[in-house]
């Protein structure tokens, strides 16, 4: 792993979060996007080396939706970039975490992503996420 990409944060509002986050962070939200495949419109700050990103979900059934309503506002994930995902994903498999994602997908911020299952992670879901080369 190459090093921690950015932090997930699970919120109920963008209109609300964004400015709060510009606040504390003293920067700019830069980047607004929508992935509709996911349910989400996330927002991203630079901090650092690492990302900020808030995720607010667009549907009910959208997997922010649920785990907003059990366990509330706060820290989703935690990403970490690497070089090759495929070959990540069977590095870790083989080692016994579970996946999520059985295959890459693609996500916000030009990412190919997959997500481990927090009951193999000490309770953290962990993503992994590579950038897209054309």
């Amino acid at each position: 792993m190459l090093k921690v990409e950015h932090i997930g944060i699970a919120v109920g509002s963008l209109r609300e979060s964004i400015p709060l986050f510009e606040k504390l962070l003293n920067t700019p939200c830069y980047k607004t996007e929508s992935v509709v495949a996911e349910n989400v419109n996330t927002v991203f700050f630079h901090q650092g080396e690492t990302k900020i990103e808030l995720l607010e979900s667009t549907s009910p059934e959208g997997a922010i939706a649920r785990f907003l309503k059990t366990k509330g506002a706060g820290i989703h994930h935690i990403a970490f970039e690497v070089e090759d995902i495929v070959k990540e994903m069977e590095r870790l498999t083989k080692e016994g975490f579970l996946l999520v994602n059985q295959a890459p997908v693609k996500g916000a911020d030009n990412k190919l992503i997959c997500f481990f299952h927090p009951k193999g992670t000490g309770g953290v879901l962990i993503e992994l996420c590579q950038e897209i080369r054309d």
